[in-house]
């Protein structure tokens, strides 16, 4: 259920030979990559992103079905032959998957093959010899696999990232037909120098994206897998429900707190949604939640998963190469914005309960204490990974030594040791776990060599600036108007591609724009990072809305907008980041003064917003529309952290919460329902 809902389609349960067959390949991948950390091939990084590449491409063929329709008489004909022959959870790769395969294979390994072929081939330094003068074999196969890695982003993410990938082709190959007026115009590229670009340099397939995929995120899935075998994902939420048992707010605190603990492992909006929602919603039904509130909940709490140290998305690991910065430094500039994040919700969590008479429910779950006690073990990886990160380990040996130390851990609980046999499983789960995400960044090579060879990132970034110098001269004003525009267009790209694509594009055309106006580049860069993330909550697609709504069986549009409610701070922090040289105390940059100041002030706007969204005043009772949009305005103003925006911020913050006061002496002090008995419930 949870691969229904993320960014890439469900694949294959495979099972027989071709089961087999992907296990062994994923196995060596596995290995190849653990190797790499700590005996890197001497070839060089490429040489391993090549052979990294060859074994996961073919993969992608036998995982992830075709999704073509057949004519009816062959659908009929292919439908009696799975039910009769194979296993019924289980499809069969067809013969174009396993053609397709094999030449995923030939295309990637051929630079480093020492087989003259045709005036190419030669081995891997005859290969980079020949950059900027392919020979015929090259472009041929480098066509070949040009096209495999479209049809594989298509079989994992579906058409939008292919179009958009051909785009960009097509932009490259046309753009010197273009009026040489126009700010895009360039030379133009012939089709041998695009592939060259594509397929013989550091920034086509063999790019950082695929680097960050190849050397960080596969290790971060194994890592993951093997977490969630030992059994931490399960003691992560019921140490959750153990935390609140006896509140009145249980049930809610429950779901937002899972969503955070899981998150440090996952990575993944929809699929941690998937995993709270399916324990937690029982819950939230018992309290009285209606399924459109529960489920906003849900995703919202979900998507920080993505934005949650120590383990953000994929695009955290492209920003500290991009950068050149190193992990922790990226985990860092995450944490006050995390923190930030789900204290939104939480706020947004105790307002729903007191404005709607939420019943409290009682989690039979035992001591939090004798929780940790017994099984705290589970923190010890994540806090090692942080240690290790902290004294100067790099990135992958950091995650490995935490792996290592996860399924050490794993023997002290006898239902979920790893022994050698779900060691297996683990490498293969994380392996197969990186199989999508691999085609998406190979292919965000594409955009990125094809920006590069034709300058597209600093002329889109002058048109974005120049739209917002025709509104005002104002440097202050333009800065503001190209973040606001930077945003709705980050938000609107990222509902078509998945997010690391997103980020990818997004950071060749909307960072240099940002840059050009004086933001820092780690500001820049997380802006960026949190609108891509971002497009898990922001309809019409919200992939993690439209999971919890599964979940939940609550109205899809309605859910969308409860996740809209809960996520404001997200979609708001970040402008926080850009407009105001204060706002990087927000990233953890500067003093302990400008920090402090930062993160208290914009958590006041996290609260006035809340309370702006929710239409209550903890403690006092229901806000009026006056008050709430006071409230509003005050939280966005709180945003401008500079001293007279602030100042402003707070008079109105205090006039709203004097007139929630002054209507609660007039009305007399309301009720928020009578609550029910608690609710015994057990998990």
């Amino acid at each position: 259920m949870a691969a229904q809902f993320e960014d890439e389609k469900p694949g294959r349960v495979l099972s027989g030979p071709a089961g087999l067959l992907l296990t062994a390949t994923a196995l060596v991948v596995g290995a190849l990559a653990l190797w790499q950390v700590f005996r890197p091939l001497s070839q060089g990084s490429k040489f391993y992103l090549i052979l990294f590449l060859a074994g996961v491409l073919p993969l992608v063929f036998l995982a992830y079905p075709a999704g073509l329709r057949l004519p009816a008489r062959l659908r009929a004909r292919r439908h009696d032959e799975d039910r009769v022959d194979a296993p019924p959870t289980s499809t069969r790769p067809t013969v174009p998957d396993m053609a397709l395969a094999a030449l995923a294979v030939a295309a990637c390994l051929y630079p480093v093959l020492p087989i003259p072929l045709g005036g190419g081939g030669g081995g891997y330094n005859a290969f980079l010899d020949r950059q900027g003068l392919l020979a015929p074999t090259d472009l041929v196969l480098g066509t070949v696999l040009l096209l495999l890695l479209l049809e594989a982003c298509r079989r994992t993410t579906g058409w939008i990232l292919p179009a958009v990938c051909l785009l960009f082709l097509g932009y490259g190959y046309y753009g010197g037909l273009l009026p040489q007026s126009w700010p895009v115009a360039h030379a133009g590229l012939d089709f041998s120098q695009l592939v060259d670009a594509f397929y013989n340099s550091d920034s086509g397939f063999y790019g950082t994206p695929l680097d960050v995929a190849a050397s960080y995120i596969v290790l971060f899935t194994i890592y993951g897998a093997v977490l969630e075998l030992s059994g931490a994902g399960r003691f992560f939420v019921e140490l959750s429900a153990a935390a609140f048992r006896r509140s009145r707010t249980a049930a809610g605190r429950t779901a937002v707190a899972s969503g955070f603990l899981l998150g440090t492992v996952s990575g993944s909006g929809a699929a941690t949604t998937v995993s709270i929602g399916a324990v937690t919603w029982p819950l939230l039904r018992r309290a009285g939640y209606p399924p459109e509130r529960a489920g906003g909940m849900l995703a919202a709490a979900g998507v920080g998963a993505i934005l949650s140290p120590p383990t953000l998305g994929a695009a955290a690991f492209i920003i500290a190469e991009y950068l050149g910065v190193s992990y922790l430094r990226v985990l860092g500039w995450a944490t006050v914005p995390t923190v930030l994040y789900y204290l939104g919700i939480l706020l947004s969590v105790e307002i729903d309960a007191r404005r709607s008479g939420v019943r409290p429910v009682v989690i039979d779950v035992g001591s939090p204490w004798r929780m940790i006690a017994r099984f705290g073990y589970h923190f010890a990886s994540l806090i090692a990974i942080v240690v290790l990160l902290a004294v100067g380990v790099s990135a992958t040996r950091a995650v490995v030594f935490a792996t290592v130390l996860a399924a050490a851990l794993s023997f002290l609980d006898r239902a979920n040791r790893l022994t050698p046999a779900r060691l297996v499983t683990a490498l293969v789960t994380g392996v197969r776990g990186v199989l999508a995400v691999t085609a998406v960044c190979a292919a965000a090579g594409i955009i990125t060599a094809t920006t590069t060879k034709t300058g597209l990132g600093p002329q889109a970034a002058a048109l974005l600036v120049g739209g917002a110098k025709a509104a005002t001269s104002d440097p202050t004003l333009v800065l503001v108007l190209t973040a606001l525009l930077a945003a709705v267009a980050l938000t609107l790209l990222g509902l078509a591609v998945p997010v690391t694509a997103s980020f990818v594009i997004g950071w060749v055309i909307v960072g240099p724009a940002l840059l050009d106006l004086g933001v820092t580049a780690p500001a820049a860069a997380m802006f960026v990072f949190y609108f891509a993330v971002l497009s898990e909550v922001s309809p019409p697609t919200a992939l993690a809305s439209v999971a919890a709504a599964a979940i939940t069986g609550g109205r899809l549009v309605p859910t969308m907008w409860q996740t809209l409610r809960y996520a404001l701070p997200a979609y708001l922090t970040p402008i926080a980041f850009v407009i105001t040289p204060a706002g990087l105390g927000l990233l953890g940059i500067g003093g302990v003064g400008r920090i402090a100041v930062a993160a208290v002030v914009t958590a006041l706007s996290v609260a006035v917003l809340a309370v702006a969204a929710g239409g209550w005043l903890p403690g006092v009772g229901p806000a009026g529309p006056p008050e709430r949009v006071l409230g509003a305005l005050a939280g966005v103003t709180l945003l401008w952290l500079e001293p007279v925006p602030v100042t402003v911020g707070v008079a109105l913050a205090a006039v709203a919460a004097a007139g929630v006061f002054v209507r609660r002496a007039t009305a007399g002090r309301p009720s928020a329902g009578s609550p029910a008995s608690p609710v015994e419930e057990k998990l």
